[in-house]
């Protein structure tokens, strides 16, 4: 095909365009719901455990019993942190971003399977499955020894959201932190064509491994236009100052006033907006349910100040409401996880997505290609 020099409309970031089709998610804009595989993600996350939604994720289909429990009993076996990559993280500097540490632990996995080469869809199927049961262990390793901590290792009589943390806290987590953990995981599974999604198909266009697609998602999640907003939310909160010994009342006024300051000096806040929801991110009503759930069992009254003050202050000024990782930050804070950890968090969420997405764009392929318009110089001679 030749090169497109001068075509009618250049759409930048691919804003407005349609790529391909998916079966995987959408927006429903009659009822601003997230929908996974036709279900709002609301009730995914208020009726099933993260394992069954990252079935319904890969399969298209919620799980029988005899499905779920021969998944659950794979996942249970992959769980222990693989020696190799223990070796790989231990080469880091504890100063690299965990984000590193989690492309670096993928691509050794990738690296070290017994069918790396091998890319049918019963293959492509467990491999998913096993980077989903192995990747917590990056995470809580990671947290661990910049802690200087040693490793946890995993219990088979946990469920995922229980074990992932057990493995980073080494104690078993209040029922009231497993549950806002699970729904956290619910709610990151998925969300269509995003930045790291769509990296992730154009490199399994190329008909590249799936190691080597949730190695660029990574990458893609990396950049602060597109992961870390959760981080940014726990240290905006940081610059403001968490004082327990505030009321709710009091730390909310010294956010709306910071609120107000910083966006008089044009300061960009994360946590804020979304380029899919025209009415507010859908699945902030149950995330916010799970944070105020752990500012009750924490009694952290302040933080949920901070939280009330800022969103007070960017609706009345810009009339922009929050979005997933503005109640997911402070959440993860409660939980006991380090700020840095937040989108390592997101990773093991959006493994779910990104390999469904892989599996997606393998099973209908097309080379993703597209054109550009040259605006350099003219044809010119030494």
């Amino acid at each position: 095909m030749t090169e497109q020099t001068s075509p009618d409309t250049i759409y930048k970031g691919l804003d407005g365009v349609v790529a391909d089709y998916t079966a995987i998610s959408k927006v429903n804009p009659e009822s601003n719901s997230l929908l996974y595989r036709g279900y709002p993600v609301q009730q995914l996350a208020a009726q099933l455990s993260f394992e069954e939604v990252a079935l319904l994720l890969w399969t298209g289909e919620l799980p029988s019993q005899a499905e779920k429990e021969e998944f659950i009993a794979l996942e249970r076996a992959h769980r222990a942190l693989d020696s190799r990559v223990k070796s790989a993280i231990d080469l880091l500097p504890l100063d690299a971003h965990p984000m590193d540490v989690a492309r670096t632990a993928v691509s050794v996995l990738g690296a070290n399977h017994p069918q790396s080469g091998d890319s049918s869809p019963e293959v492509e199927l467990r491999k998913a499955q096993e980077l989903f049961a192995a990747f917590p262990a990056v995470v809580a390793y990671d947290q661990r020894r910049r802690r200087k901590q040693e490793l946890v290792e995993p219990r088979e009589d946990l469920d995922y959201s229980q074990n992932f943390l057990w493995m980073t806290f080494g104690e078993e987590a209040p029922e009231e932190v497993v549950d806002a953990f699970r729904v956290s995981m619910v709610l990151y599974a998925e969300h269509s064509f995003n930045a790291s999604t769509f990296t992730a198909r154009v490199v399994t266009s190329t008909l590249a491994d799936l190691h080597s697609g949730v190695t660029a998602a990574i990458g893609a999640l990396k950049g602060p236009l597109h992961g870390g907003a959760n981080e940014a939310v726990m240290h905006t909160f940081e610059e403001i100052g968490i004082d327990k010994d505030e009321t709710r009342e009091e730390a909310a006024a010294r956010a709306k006033a910071w609120m107000e300051e910083a966006l008089a000096e044009k300061r960009k806040v994360m946590g804020f907006g979304h380029r899919v929801y025209k009415s507010g991110d859908s699945r902030v009503p149950t995330m916010k349910q799970a944070l105020d759930a752990m500012v009750k069992y924490y009694g952290r009254d302040e933080l949920m100040g901070l939280y009330d003050g800022l969103e007070a202050a960017m609706a009345e000024a810009k009339n922009i409401l929050p979005n997933l990782d503005y109640p997911a930050g402070p959440t993860y804070h409660l939980m006991g996880f380090d700020t840095e950890m937040f989108t390592p968090l997101f990773i093991a969420a959006r493994i779910t997505g990104w390999t469904a997405h892989i599996q997606e764009q393998r099973a209908d392929n097309s080379l993703i290609r597209p054109l550009s318009a040259y605006n350099g110089p003219d044809e010119r001679h030494l």
